[in-house]
């Protein structure tokens, strides 16, 4: 499945997003450490960099980021909330056509954007930018359906989630990852993630979702009295603990005919 307005999804719900989203277990950096000797002087592209959350992750271990954006809005929002590292450049760009030189980069990543890549396409862009040995990484907040109040959420989005459906069913899971990797061998790893939300933020977490309707829907007012009225049955002390689990796919690829 493709959608048409993959890169311009989120431009309406930037300021939901940069507040409201998940960032990434800072324990991801240690692993990358073990498995792919990540260091602090190695150069990364951030495939798909939105508002900055996965390229922090990697500017607070010290490295050189380029993020690269091709949604304006969330493209100037990174830009904003990473301004006071020295070390980030962005670039107006997409993950199929970087702009990076060839052989140029240590690590690709890419974080909650990779389901809208062209997977043939990104796959021949980083093979193209990446050092030989270098590594590609894709991480990805999973929420955790084994409490009643994320049965809830689910059951919220499966209501009023004007595509949620489609878009769940192209969430890169291990499969996935088989057929973008292809002959390359990769490896996957799974690390605990949590939000603590009072009634506003999840309510902020709702509405940074492409699929969750906007103010002037005619079921946005519905989905939030909803929303309302699960929080109150599920909160404890006037929070709900959203959990993921951050799973991450990573390995280096080998170019394909």
């Amino acid at each position: 499945m493709t959608f048409t307005d993959s890169k311009q999804r989120f431009s309406s719900r930037v300021a939901d997003y940069v507040r409201y989203r998940p960032g990434y277990p800072a324990s991801a950096l240690d692993f990358l450490r073990k498995e792919c000797d990540l260091r602090s002087g190695h150069v990364i592209a951030d495939a798909g960099s939105g508002t900055g959350l996965l390229s922090e992750l990697f500017l607070k271990n010290g490295n050189r980021v380029y993020g690269i954006e091709p949604n304006e809005a969330m493209r100037a929002a990174g830009e904003e909330y990473l301004a006071s590292y020295d070390n980030f450049v962005s670039i107006n760009a997409s993950a199929e056509v970087t702009t990076l030189e060839n052989s140029s980069i240590h690590f690709v990543t890419a974080g909650q954007a990779f389901h809208w890549f062209d997977p043939i396409a990104v796959r021949h862009e980083f093979t193209r930018v990446l050092k030989p040995g270098g590594w590609v990484v894709v991480l990805w907040n999973d929420r955790q359906m084994d409490t009643p109040f994320a049965s809830a959420y689910e059951n919220l989005l499966v209501k009023y989630g004007t595509d949620y459906q489609q878009v769940r069913e192209v969430y890169p899971e291990h499969a996935a990852m088989q057929r973008f990797f292809g002959t390359a061998s990769f490896l996957q790893h799974s690390l605990p993630n949590a939000q603590v939300l009072d009634l506003e933020a999840l309510a902020g977490r709702l509405r940074s979702s492409s699929y969750a309707p906007q103010q002037g829907h005619p079921n946005f007012a519905s989905m939030m009295s909803d929303l309302q009225e699960m929080f109150r049955q599920n909160q404890q002390d006037g929070r709900v603990r959203m959990e993921y689990s951050c799973h991450m796919y990573f390995g280096q690829l080998v170019q394909q005919d």
